[in-house]
């Protein structure tokens, strides 16, 4: 999760008042991302049994967990499966590697676990050791999953932050910065050329508490107050510009029609003064409600992911302990009634 420079036409802040919520969960394409960076959340399927008991019908899992695969075993909860960091450079460099990775963590899933995506890495900067093996570990997972007649269910991507993009307002200015351009050019054209999306991890938080004197907070909350106009298109609200400066960028480097999938997207209820319950319960009611239309560039459902399902208190201190719409005893942080 990182910042990004987008600045809207400010106004005045506004106060909000606590949230309670009633969401459907299932028209909007949302999903919930099950971090695990704690030592005092629930047994695996005690999660999966919150997922479904909660309405949650897709996850994404940042590492390919063994108890957490086995509990999802059957539950028709869709699924991204991340490719952890520390794995990129084996799977890059040996072929025989990702045929193990997936030998290993999908095929005896694959008949009882709906695998959407595999996200090769998360948030890997062009300044990475790593970053040289995304492209070539993409290439070597979608082999080994061509090999076990795979590839027609499960894409293969990458997840990448916001900071990628520059040049954000109007979103019609939106590229991708120069040292990004060359490292995700050709993992666009992979993407492009396999019909995959493009993960994006989009956080108006992060804009918002970055520029706090040039983006308003309702803005940031999808809050009515703020219009910001590009060209033909007007703007509400921060997450659809993040989204479509995105879109922009692609078709800046020829791929107009990969789609994205928002794989993160959250708001802190502590350790920060714009990180309330009160804001945080505000953003993803309302996240949730306008996921279903899609943006002012690309109209239609967008599949999103809520971070995170749990606070993760060994994380780093501050604002990212608290993303959680549960705490680990399972009790909704914000009295938010999934359907």
């Amino acid at each position: 999760m990182a910042p990004n420079s987008q600045l809207p036409v400010a106004v005045p802040l506004m106060l909000l008042g606590l949230l309670m919520s009633s969401i459907q969960l299932t028209d909007a394409q949302i999903g919930v991302c099950y971090g695990r960076i704690g030592n005092n959340l629930p047994p695996e399927q005690d999660v999966v049994n919150l997922y479904k008991s909660s309405g949650i019908a897709r996850m994404r899992l940042y590492d390919p967990d063994q108890k957490a695969l086995q509990a999802l075993r059957g539950s028709s909860i869709g699924l991204i499966l991340d490719v952890p960091k520390p794995s990129l450079q084996s799977l890059g460099s040996d072929p025989s590697a990702a045929s193990q990775w997936v030998q290993s963590n999908v095929q005896p899933y694959a008949s009882d676990v709906n695998f959407r995506y595999i996200s090769v890495g998360n948030e890997i900067e062009p300044s990475d050791a790593e970053a040289s093996s995304v492209l070539p570990a993409m290439q070597n997972i979608l082999t080994a999953l061509q090999s076990a007649n795979l590839a027609g269910q499960i894409k293969v991507s990458t997840a990448i932050k916001m900071d990628l993009i520059t040049n954000s307002y109007p979103p019609s200015n939106g590229v991708f910065t120069g040292p990004a351009t060359q490292y995700i050019t050709p993992i666009i054209n992979f993407l492009k050329s396999n019909g995959s999306p493009l993960l994006v991890n989009v956080y108006p938080y992060f804009s918002y508490t970055d520029n706090p004197q040039q983006i308003a907070l309702n803005y940031a909350l999808f809050q009515p107050g703020t219009t910001v106009t590009d060209g033909s298109l007007q703007y509400y609200n921060l997450f659809d510009a993040l989204v479509d400066a995105v879109y922009a960028a692609l078709a800046n480097v020829g791929a107009p029609n990969v789609p994205i999938v928002v794989s993160e997207s959250g708001w802190p209820s502590a350790g920060d003064n714009a990180a309330t319950p009160q804001n945080a319960g505000t953003y993803y009611q309302n996240l949730i409600n306008h996921v279903k239309q899609g943006t002012p560039k690309k109209p239609g459902a967008i599949e999103t992911y809520l971070f995170a399902m749990f606070d993760e208190n060994l994380k780093d201190a501050g604002v990212e302990q608290h993303f959680g719409l549960f705490t680990p005893d399972k009790q909704p942080k914000y009295q938010l009634s999934f359907s």
